[in-house]
């Protein structure tokens, strides 16, 4: 490029400084620890890490929320001794990661025991639906035999014993058929999803690849049911009624509840974030309810780990779904309708879990968090209880205890730093379009006296727009490697213009 006139510029500015680095606006996060996972899921998640070379990051949150999504209503807590506030565990969580981090191969690899799951499920189905037709047709046969009974009992005038002839074969007629068993849905509409769940009122895991889809389609206006619909599905205990003009009115669902699961990429957060944050779509909360949010570390160090899986700490992973899987829920002995039974703690970890909350609520309500965060962090007061709950049925408890309890805390304390993180990515100034452009400086395609509009035409990413080569000329300048010269029209008239001269010490950097 070549540098504009010197005519009509303006007097040059004092002698330059040197350079400032560019700030990273990634806070520091906790490492995980394999030892806040339930210890019947620790050496599963740990051969996936490590035979995947990944973060145990990934495979933990995908662990965590595909148990918590079997629990679902089966079981609940109850965090308080006396009073009737109830936590059901199913999870929302998601792993933040650049393409080819292994997000998504760690995931599918946590998922494997609902896989397993449904696939007996499928299996069972098939033969129940058998036996659905068998009891079909014999029920048919009945009818037609019910209705040439009762047009003879007609015929005598008996009415009644018509009448009841006739009721029998139309009950009998109303026969549903079995329903199929869902672990998880990957890409449903909000009216299939709602139908799935009526017939699986323990609840299902919604997993998407790539959770930045979901999230923007649920922006789009005349979306507004279906987002109402997800953020009623993360407390997991609220009725839900569809009235739609073609699948029938009057479908309710007794509670919506459902897991949430998936992957998404760094930018492609933070700019979700920003549009939220500043009163969008995603102003009302549904972003913090994906509580096992991570965004870990990916280090440069990669070894080739190729042996077969471990079997056994596989196996005594599948044995907790299984189990989890199983287990009846409570009934109501004056209904007999199906309800969660209820798990608490015992004195010991009531007792840390009240402090802990009284502690939580006064730092919360202290105003020193950006509005985003403390939203996010208000919804530890579900994600705490529910991460022991689910900790603790890995390990058999039925009674939570002070270890589980601490255990829970952990993670809390843990997830808060990848919070901090997110969110600071998110509201803070983008460095990514400065970043971009001193990268085109030190490599020469980007010369002293360049204008704006000289980098925005060259298309290149984070620098492909006004706005943006704005922002990174801004950001470059404050910091010492740029500074803006404003040139003035000359006689001939025309608009003012302004042309950017890079600091020598940089220009000395710029590969030959």
């Amino acid at each position: 490029m070549m540098p504009a006139s010197n005519e009509n510029v303006a007097e040059m500015p004092p002698a330059w400084e040197s350079p400032k680095p560019i700030p990273s606006m990634l806070l520091p996060v906790q490492a995980f620890d394999v030892a806040l996972l339930p210890e019947s899921l620790r050496g599963w998640v740990s051969d996936i890490a490590d035979r995947m070379q990944c973060p145990p990051d990934f495979p933990a949150v995908g662990a965590m929320v595909a148990l918590s999504s079997v629990i679902g209503r089966r079981t609940c807590i109850a965090p308080k001794r006396h009073d009737d506030w109830l936590v059901f565990p199913n999870l929302w969580g998601g792993v933040v990661g650049r393409p080819g981090v292994m997000k998504s191969p760690a995931l599918s690899e946590s998922l494997r025991p609902l896989d397993r799951l449904q696939a007996a499920a499928s299996d069972a189905h098939e033969d129940e639906l058998r036996e659905f037709e068998v009891d079909t047709r014999l029920e048919k046969i009945k009818s037609k035999s019910a209705e040439a009974a009762a047009q003879k009992a007609m015929n005598k005038g008996k009415v009644l014993e018509a009448e009841q002839l006739l009721r029998s074969a139309v009950e009998a007629e109303e026969l549903r058929p079995p329903p199929l068993r869902r672990y998880r849905v990957n890409d449903s509409s909000v009216e299939a999803l709602g139908e799935i769940l009526m017939e699986n009122p323990f609840g299902v895991l919604a997993y998407r690849d790539e959770l930045h889809g979901l999230l923007r389609s649920l922006d789009k206006d005349g979306q507004e049911g279906a987002r109402a619909f997800y953020l009623q599905g993360y407390d997991g205990n609220q009725s839900y009624t569809f009235d739609r003009i073609m699948r029938g009115r009057n479908l309710h669902i007794e509670a919506v509840c459902i897991a949430m699961l998936g992957g998404i990429q760094p930018g492609r957060l933070q700019s979700y974030i920003r549009d939220a944050v500043h009163g969008g779509a995603g102003d009302d909360g549904l972003l913090q309810r994906f509580g096992l949010l991570v965004w870990p570390d990916v280090t440069g160090e990669w070894h080739n780990v190729d042996r077969w899986p471990d079997t056994a700490a596989k196996q005594r992973a599948f044995d907790v779904f299984l189990h989890v899987d199983a287990m009846a829920p409570a009934s109501d002995p004056e209904t007999g309708a199906l309800i969660p039974s209820i798990l608490r703690f015992d004195a010991a970890a009531q007792d840390e879990f009240d402090q802990w909350r009284v502690d939580f609520e006064r730092a919360l309500r202290a105003g020193d968090l950006h509005p985003a965060v403390e939203s996010h962090l208000a919804k530890y007061r579900k994600l705490v209880p529910a991460l022991a709950l689910v900790c603790g049925m890995a390990d058999g408890e039925h009674i939570i205890g002070q270890t589980t309890l601490l255990r829970a805390l952990s993670w809390a304390e843990y997830l808060r730093t990848h919070a901090e993180r997110i969110y600071a990515a998110g509201t803070g100034p983008s460095t990514d379009s400065a970043t971009a452009l001193l990268k085109r400086i030190r490599t020469g395609k980007v010369t002293d006296g360049f204008s704006a509009r000289d980098v925005y035409l060259a298309g290149w990413a984070h620098l492909n727009s006004p706005e943006l080569v704005h922002s990174a000329t801004e950001m470059l300048c404050d910091l010492g490697y740029l500074r803006r010269i404003d040139i003035k029209p000359g006689t001939a008239g025309g608009r003012p213009s302004a042309m950017f001269q890079i600091n020598p010490a940089v220009l000395a950097e710029v590969s030959p």
